[in-house]
C-alpha cells in the first residue's frame, strides 16, 4: 500500500509518497505566497494551502496505482490562527506562527493572568507566536471578525477539514495553542473563558495517528482516488519530524539545526519545568515531549558566512576550525532574540573574548560553539527534571557539517546519530498515515522499522572536559548582559 504525507510549511507544501516498508516513492513541492501587510505581521490565505496541496497530490500520485493509496496525513506549521464563519468561509487571512503583532496580548496573559496560572491551565506560558494571543488580538482589533467566528483551526487542520469534512485537530498541534490542557489532553475551560470562546468553536481532539474520516466524494473524484482513502489526524511539524527521526519512547532526543534550532525530547510521562523554559507538549506517539526552540541556529552560521565574511564557501571555511575546546572567543546566538530557555525578545547576539591574536577561524568556531552551548542550556533544563538522555538524532542543514556535529557531541557529552533518510515532517506524516491504516501496530513499531542510523559521532572524554569548562564560562555571559539589552533597544 501507499501513504501520503503532507508537510504544510510556511513557504511551501511538501508532499511525500511512501510505501508500506518506508521506501520513499516520490516527493513534490508546491510554493505559495507569504504576506507581510504590516511590520512584524505574517499572514497567508488558507485557500492557497488547499489549492497547492490538491495540485501537488495529483502530481505526486500521477504515475502510481491510485488503488494502492490507503491513507493521507499531515505535519504542519504550528500556532497559526485560521478562522471560519458559519458558512465555512475563511474570515480573514491566517495569522502565522512567526507573526509578532501580539506583544500586548502576550504581556497581558503572562503578567495579568500570570505565568503560574497559564502553566497550571496549559503546562506552558504565553509566547507571541501562540494561538491564544492571536485570538485576543482579533477580539480587540477586529471585533466584527471575532463575532463571525464559527470554527477555530490550525493550518494543517484546515486541510484535513477540506479533505474529510471533519473538524479536528491532534494533541501535538493543539499543545501549541495555549488553549489546551496538555496533561489531561483536553481544551482548557479557563483559557476558553479568558479568550471568550466556546468549546464548540474548537475542533475535536484526536491522537496524531487516529483516523478522523475519509476523503469526501468531491475531493476523491478530483484526485481520482477512492472514498475509502483514510484521513489521519497528523501532527505539528516538530512532532511529525520527530516521528520521522525515530524520536519515540522515553528520553529519546532529536536536534534540528535548521534556520532555528530545536531540541526535542520524548517522554513517557508528563512533565513541566518550574520556569517554563521548555515547551511541554503532547507527542504524536501518544505520550509527551519537551521542546526547546532557539530562534537562531543555522541562521547564525549563514549570517556570519554570507553577511560578514561575504562567502558561500562553507566547507572551505569550516575546514579551518581545528582547535576544538581551546577557543577563548564566545558567541551568544541571539540574532533574533531568544525563545528557549530565556524567553527574551530583546536579547541580541554578541562576541566576547577577542584579542589581537584572535583569528578568522576562532570567530567561525565561536559561532558553531555558541549554538551548541545554547542547545546545552536547554538540555540542562531537561536533565533537571530527571531525564537521562544518552544519545540524540540530528537533522537539518547543520547536521551536514562534520565539525559542527563533533562540537555538539562533545558539548552535550552524548552520541550524535545521523539517519539514513531525512525528510522531516512529510515522512513523519506518512508514517502516521501508515499507523492509522493498520500497517504498523503503533508509532514505535513504524519508527523502529523505518528509521535507520547510518553514522554515530561520539564524544571524546578530553574534549568533553574542555567544553565543560568553556560552558561554565558561557552560561554566565547572558545573565551579565540581560539588563543591558533593554537599554540597547
Amino acid at each position: 500500500m501507499l501513504y501520503i504525507g503532507v508537510d504544510l510549511g510556511t513557504s511551501a507544501v511538501k508532499l511525500l509518497l511512501m510505501d508500506e516498508k518506508g521506501n520513499i516513492k516520490n516527493i513534490v513541492s508546491k510554493e505559495y505566497p507569504l504576506s507581510f501587510p504590516k511590520s512584524g505581521w505574517s499572514e497567508q490565505n488558507p485557500k492557497h494551502w488547499y489549492e497547492e496541496s490538491i495540485e501537488g497530490i495529483k502530481e505526486l500520485i500521477a504515475s502510481f496505482d491510485k488503488g494502492e493509496i490507503a491513507g493521507i496525513s499531515f505535519g504542519g506549521q504550528m500556532h497559526g490562527l485560521v478562522l471560519l464563519d458559519e458558512n465555512d468561509n475563511v474570515i480573514r487571512p491566517a495569522i502565522l506562527w512567526n507573526d509578532g503583532r501580539t506583544g500586548k496580548e502576550t504581556d497581558y496573559l503572562n503578567q495579568e493572568i500570570g505565568t503560574k496560572n497559564l502553566s497550571k491551565y496549559t503546562a506552558n506560558i504565553a509566547f507571541a507566536g501562540f494561538t491564544a494571543p492571536k485570538i485576543l488580538w482579533v477580539k480587540e482589533n477586529e471585533p466584527e471578525n471575532f463575532d463571525k467566528i464559527n470554527k477555530i483551526m490550525l493550518p494543517k487542520d484546515y486541510l484535513a477539514y477540506r479533505l474529510s469534512n471533519t473538524f479536528c485537530t491532534d494533541v501535538s498541534d493543539a499543545s501549541g495553542t495555549l488553549l489546551f490542557d496538555v496533561k489531561n489532553k483536553c481544551w482548557s475551560k479557563e483559557m476558553m473563558d479568558i479568550c471568550e470562546i466556546k468549546e464548540e468553536q474548537l475542533p475535536k481532539i484526536f491522537e496524531s495517528y487516529d483516523v478522523v474520516g475519509n476523503l469526501t466524494s468531491e475531493v476523491a473524484g478530483e484526485l481520482g482516488l477512492s472514498t475509502d482513502v483514510k484521513v489521519i489526524a497528523g501532527a505539528g511539524d516538530n512532532a511529525a519530524a520527530a516521528i520521522g527521526t525515530g524520536t519515540v519512547g522515553d528520553c529519546r532526543c532529536n536536534l534540528s539545526i535548521g534556520t532555528s534550532g530545536t531540541i526535542f525530547i520524548s517522554s513517557e510521562k508528563f512533565g513541566v519545568d518550574e520556569n517554563n523554559a521548555l515547551h511541554s507538549f503532547a507527542h504524536a506517539d501518544g505520550k509527551y515531549h519537551l521542546m526547546g526552540c532557539m530562534l537562531s541556529a543555522g541562521s547564525c552560521n549563514k549570517w556570519w558566512m554570507e553577511e560578514i565574511l561575504k562567502t558561500k564557501e562553507y566547507d572551505k571555511e569550516l575546514k579551518e576550525v581545528k582547535k576544538l575546546g581551546e577557543n577563548k572567543v564566545f558567541f551568544l546566538p541571539y540574532l533574533m532574540g531568544e525563545r528557549s530557555p530565556h524567553n527574551n525578545q530583546d536579547a541580541r547576539a554578541c562576541f566576547i573574548g577577542m584579542s589581537m591574536d584572535t583569528t578568522r577561524a576562532d570567530m567561525i568556531q565561536a559561532v558553531l560553539e555558541g549554538v551548541a552551548f545554547g542547545l546545552r542550556d536547554n538540555l540542562e533544563v531537561a536533565k533537571s527534571l530527571g531525564m537521562d538522555i544518552k544519545s540524540t538524532k540530528i537533522c537539518g542543514g547543520g547536521a551536514k557539517s562534520d565539525v559542527w556535529v563533533k562540537i555538539i557531541a562533545n558539548v552535550l557529552n552524548m552520541d550524535v546519530e545521523r539517519i539514513e533518510v531525512e525528510e522531516g515532517p512529510a515522512l513523519g506524516a506518512a508514517m502516521l498515515a501508515a499507523v492509522g491504516c493498520g500497517e504498523f501496530e503503533d508509532v514505535k513499531e513504524a519508527s523502529d522499522k523505518i528509521v535507520k542510523v547510518v553514522k554515530t559521532v561520539g564524544p571524546d572524554p578530553k574534549l568533553v572536559e574542555k567544553y565543560d569548562i568553556a560552558y561554565e564560562k558561557f552560561k554566565n555571559i547572558y545573565p551579565t548582559l540581560k539588563d543591558l539589552y533593554t537599554k540597547l533597544m
